[in-house]
């Protein structure tokens, strides 16, 4: 059973800021420097709800609160029974594609918005692919398409939207870079989420867009290829915001 940091986390304690602010965001603001520094990693067992209830001076509400809070923010993991505890777990990116998507639905990131930071990121995307991308990755970005074609052909519209998503995360994943892939699967999952919400008819003439993009990529063309891209990306946005004001004007007059 490991317990990593008892002494260290009984040194930190400083009873006067302790009675300047709340103990609980105390207690997490130490695990995260502790994960900053190292001190703590993905699978570490912290000190027991008593023993830092002990060092901290302080009630096994408090802790059970500051555990509760890095477990929504991501970082612990709840385990119940005697061998549970609070666990540092690892990273979820899928955390911040979450927190996104909720802000989007309420209103605190605009659809504006969304589309300039998708055209942002995936020109970057793009053009680090284009530096870096093996025959393996253009393979697999073909295998894609072919997909996304049959797909079209059987009208599996579901399957099909799910598999657009599929090849943006193969494109961001030739750039060798995890930012990139999480930014890249965050947003594009955001924009499945839309589409799905107002149920978008799907457009004519991407896959073809998508066979021209592989075509620049495959010639170290950047330029051309993030063109191709921004340009699809503007007019599939444009498309979203058509469909949300219409839904937006049918409600008005159910009402």
């Amino acid at each position: 059973m490991k317990y990593p940091l008892h002494q260290e986390f009984a040194l930190l304690v400083n009873k006067e800021q302790t009675k300047q602010s709340r103990v609980f965001e105390q207690i997490c603001e130490q695990i995260r420097t502790r994960l900053k520094d190292g001190s703590l990693q993905p699978g570490d067992k912290l000190p027991s709800e008593r023993e830092l209830t002990t060092q901290f001076g302080t009630s096994r509400t408090t802790v059970r609160e500051a555990f509760r809070s890095l477990e929504m923010a991501g970082l612990l993991e709840l385990r119940p029974g005697v061998k549970g505890g609070a666990f540092i777990r690892e990273g979820d990116p899928a955390l911040m594609t979450r927190s996104l998507r909720d802000m989007v639905h309420m209103g605190h990131i605009s659809l504006e918005s969304l589309t300039e930071s998708r055209v942002i990121i995936t020109d970057a995307v793009i053009r680090l692919a284009c530096e870096r991308a093996t025959e393996a990755d253009y393979e697999e970005m073909e295998r894609c398409i072919d997909r996304t074609e049959a797909l079209t052909e059987a009208n599996e519209l579901d399957n099909r939207r799910v598999q657009l998503v599929e090849f943006y995360r193969v494109l961001s994943v030739a750039t060798g870079n995890e930012i990139m892939i999480m930014l890249m699967d965050a947003l594009t999952d955001i924009v499945l989420d839309v589409l799905v919400g107002l149920d978008v008819a799907p457009r004519a003439g991407i896959v073809a867009m998508q066979r021209e993009l592989i075509r620049y990529m495959r010639a170290r063309q950047p330029d051309q290829a993030a063109k191709i891209m921004a340009d699809h990306l503007r007019d599939l946005h444009q498309h979203l915001f058509e469909a949300k004001a219409r839904a937006a004007s049918t409600t008005i007059r159910r009402r």
